[in-house]
């Protein structure tokens, strides 16, 4: 027998804010958190690009040294949504640790800070820079550094599933835990992604030329999703964290339940690393809405991908005309802080959430002029007041990975 799964926590570290209070101020403001990229680096003096979506608040990891030591900044951040996610869901530590809660959980990379470290000890001429890494630097910079950094510091048991598959890192984490819940194989999942500042990840787009060069002197325009002046993507860090429960067992402890995942799906393209696909992401939005078990005409508002590169947006404005036509409203959230890469997916899934929750849907920053290659669905124009039903949070990633997931909202009186 299938169950449901209810979200019952959710925290983010954004550029646009670090607590559910800044966000809604950010989103409600219409106010970007795209700055100016750190100059702390000599790879800032070689890039093309100068804009950066940063997490500009001081944050404080109070955490015993036992666990900080095996963490880079990706970890920390990562434990730091998780901290508040299972203070909210009021889960306690005889639960986390009884096997029956796992964690799905993912970064780009482990912490490239760190790696930076290790790749400049290996290949340093002097031969004794290699005793200068410990083994605990190792545990920074592997690639489930985030999931298992999790699982130690709270004593979680259960499966431990990393995905690190770039843009939809965190959108399959959601959507793998909640498989696990959905058919029997754990009663909880925290689920996440999370990605720390640095500016190799920037080099990386920079140099295939996807990075928005043209509003260096005026990041808050940029990146401009859907629009006819966008000129590529601007890259971001930050975190954030969900808790899946089984509906049952949450509706049985009293907690506060903030939305309901429905349905899921993500499937590869199956060709081109980089560039999208349109018959690989209409397939996925139709998977995902046969595994919700819901009509097209009933998803009221759409998290779009939207990264603001030239032919992505078009590819996923067809697509979505494709599956939807053009009867839900559509929004980029990323223009609000840039792309944050592995934690994208579960970044836009708790904005959306808050939006079901206040009855609103924010529109795309930066829309001045719909390019007329993206104008066969309905953008948002402005600020609306209006209840979101059912949403849709789609991302897709280098090598051809695409993710859909369905929310519903869950009225506080549906016991």
């Amino acid at each position: 027998m299938e169950r449901r799964v209810v979200i019952t926590g959710s925290s983010g570290i954004t550029p646009i804010g670090c607590s559910k209070a800044d966000i809604l101020k950010h989103l409600e403001s219409g106010t970007s958190g795209v700055g100016r990229i750190r100059d702390d680096e000599l790879l800032v003096e070689q890039l093309n690009t100068n804009v950066f979506g940063t997490v500009d608040e001081e944050l404080a990891y109070d955490f015993p040294r036992k666990y900080r030591k095996t963490m880079g900044p990706v970890s920390l951040a990562a434990c730091r949504v998780v901290d508040d996610v299972i203070k909210q869901s009021g889960l306690d530590r005889t639960f986390l640790s009884s096997g029956r809660v796992g964690v799905s959980f993912g970064s780009s990379h482990g912490s490239t800070v760190v790696l930076k470290k290790v790749y400049q000890a290996c290949f340093n001429a002097q031969s004794t820079d290699m005793f200068s890494l410990s083994a605990a630097d190792y545990l920074k910079s592997m690639v489930h550094t985030t999931a298992v950094n999790i699982t130690r510091m709270f004593g979680i048991t259960g499966r431990v599933i990393s995905s690190p598959s770039a843009c939809t890192t965190s959108s399959q984490s959601i959507g793998f835990g909640y498989e696990m819940i959905k058919f029997g194989v754990q009663d909880a999942m925290i689920c996440g992604g999370s990605e720390e500042y640095d500016t190799t990840t920037v080099a990386v787009f920079d140099n295939l030329l996807a990075c928005s060069t043209h509003y260096n002197d005026t990041p808050h325009k940029t990146p401009r999703p859907f629009d006819a002046e966008r000129d590529g993507l601007v890259v971001g860090e930050g975190a954030g964290a969900v808790m899946l429960e089984e509906f049952e067992s949450a509706r049985k402890r009293g907690a506060i339940i903030l939305g309901e995942v429905i349905g899921f799906s993500t499937n590869n393209n199956g060709g081109n690393l980089i560039m999208p696909d349109l018959a690989g992401v209409t397939q996925v939005l139709e998977m995902g809405l046969e595994n919700a078990q819901i009509n097209a005409d009933q998803i009221d508002f759409i998290s779009a991908h939207a990264t603001a590169t030239r032919i992505g947006d078009v590819i996923e404005a067809r697509a979505i005309n494709n599956v939807y036509g053009n009867k839900p409203w559509v929004s980029g959230l990323k223009s609000y802080m840039g792309h944050t890469i592995a934690a994208c997916g579960v970044i836009e899934t708790i904005l959306t959430l808050y939006m079901m929750e206040k009855g609103f849907i924010v529109p795309t920053l930066n829309l001045d002029q719909v390019d007329d290659r993206c104008a066969m669905i309905r953008h948002t124009p402005q600020l609306m007041e209006t209840n979101i039903q059912y949403a849709a949070v789609q991302n897709f990633a280098f090598g051809g990975i695409n993710t859909s997931l369905i929310l519903k909202r869950f009225p506080r009186n549906d016991k």
